[in-house]
């Protein structure tokens, strides 16, 4: 059963570009990308960790080019376009202290993935495990309601600290919105919470600032009420934020990343990852089909588990969930992803139909903030199968009737 429910207030956190655990993730994400540019048949695990003036760089990585990568310059640009670009916020571009223990993918693991390359059948999962794709259409985007808006807050917010309107805002950053739901759709935003590193500005000041934002970007969800609450820097004072305060590490944000704790999730991180890695290039699939599904009208959500073996290509199982939603039985539905004629699951073929190995207008490191999933950017938010499902499954009903 899906965790939002009838009569059921449900919560989701989304955390700024300047959160340590982002941070990370930021890193390695521009790390893989400088990789896939030199090289799109790199493979790449890189995990970052953020400290009291650290960062640390640790993996595995086989790149054509890996020489001419330099991993600490990288580092360096990513925190400065954050903003963590000057002294006085401790943690800054220019101090931190620089490691990296990367090294080459181990033979083991690469004689099961790229043997017999290029062809879909012989190119084998990166690793085992479960992913998950979900849809929803309580969103323009077809995501949950509370990812998708603490999402959109913390995004605006950074606009206003990057121009300079709300020039006391420092990079880091967390928001939450609870979303009461009445019969499985949204009635109401119940809690709004936002908490933001700053300069060193009155809290009154703060609070009647960041309320009126919240009011100005969650205004036109019609979800807002006068019984709506605000906790904006609700334990006082935040100045010192970022690496400086806590620590951060690569993959340590899966559910900000995906739905917000709706649906279910396999466990696998995304940021680091080349698409080998099917934690990775196979949730974003999933997402692709029941994004699709769900944009086609078959259902109003749409959840979809697909689990693979290391070295084998073909997924073990796809499982199609609509929580009762669906417009015909899931076994139709199943039978849309599984034939053939709409998605292929083989870890090559993903790459090779979402162009993961050739980002053209768009970068992993942009992914690595605001999630992965409920924004244009990206090539598997796309809904370019959504008519030809929408007919398919109307010839599959007709010829079961």
């Amino acid at each position: 059963m899906s965790k939002i429910s009838a009569n059921h207030v449900f919560t989701s956190e989304s955390v700024g570009r300047g959160h340590p655990d982002k941070m990370c993730d930021q890193i390695s994400d521009a790390i893989l990308d400088a990789c896939l540019k030199r090289d799109p048949k790199s493979r790449v695990a890189c995990e970052t960790m953020v400290g009291h003036n650290l960062v640390v760089n640790v993996g595995e990585v086989t790149c054509d080019g890996w020489n001419d990568i330099d991993t600490e310059a990288i580092a360096r640009q990513v925190v400065k376009d954050i903003g963590y670009n000057s002294e006085e916020l401790k943690f800054w571009h220019e101090s931190f202290d620089y490691v990296s223990r990367i090294h080459p993918q181990s033979p083991d693991i690469s004689q099961g993935v790229t043997e017999g390359e290029g062809l879909y059948d012989e190119q084998g999962a990166g690793d085992q495990g479960m992913m998950f794709g979900y849809a929803t259409n309580e969103t323009p985007e077809l995501m949950p309601c509370p990812v998708a808006y603490s999402h959109r807050l913390l995004r605006e917010l950074e606009k206003r600290r990057v121009s300079g309107q709300i020039p006391y805002l420092r990079p880091d950053a967390k928001s939450q919105v609870s979303v009461r739901y009445d019969n499985g759709r949204p009635e109401e935003i119940t809690t709004v919470v936002i908490s933001h590193q700053t300069d060193e500005v009155p809290l009154e000041e703060i609070r009647h600032d960041l309320v009126a934002e919240a009011k100005r970007v969650l205004g036109p969800t019609g979800l807002l009420t006068d019984d709506t609450q605000y906790y904006i820097n609700p334990t006082g004072a935040f100045v010192l934020g970022g690496p400086w305060a806590d620590a951060g590490l690569t993959g340590r944000k899966i559910i900000v990343d995906t739905y917000g704790g709706v649906g279910s999730h396999g466990g696998g991180a995304f940021s680091g990852k080349d698409p080998s890695k099917v934690d990775r290039s196979a949730a974003y699939y999933a997402r692709y089909a029941a994004k699709n599904l769900v944009a086609a009208g078959l259902a109003d959500k749409c959840e979809i588990q697909v689990a693979y073996a290391i070295g084998v290509a073909h997924p073990l199982s796809i499982n199609v969930d609509t929580y009762g939603t669906g417009k015909y039985d899931e076994s139709l539905l199943q039978a849309l992803l599984e034939n053939g004629d709409h998605f292929d699951f083989r870890p090559a073929a993903i790459s090779d139909a979402l162009g993961l190995l050739h980002p053209q207008g768009w970068s992993y490191q942009r992914s690595a903030a605001y999630g992965h999933f409920g924004r244009d950017d990206f090539p598997w938010e796309k809904t370019d199968k959504a008519e030809q499902l929408r007919r398919a499954a109307e010839q599959l009903a007709r010829r079961a009737a």
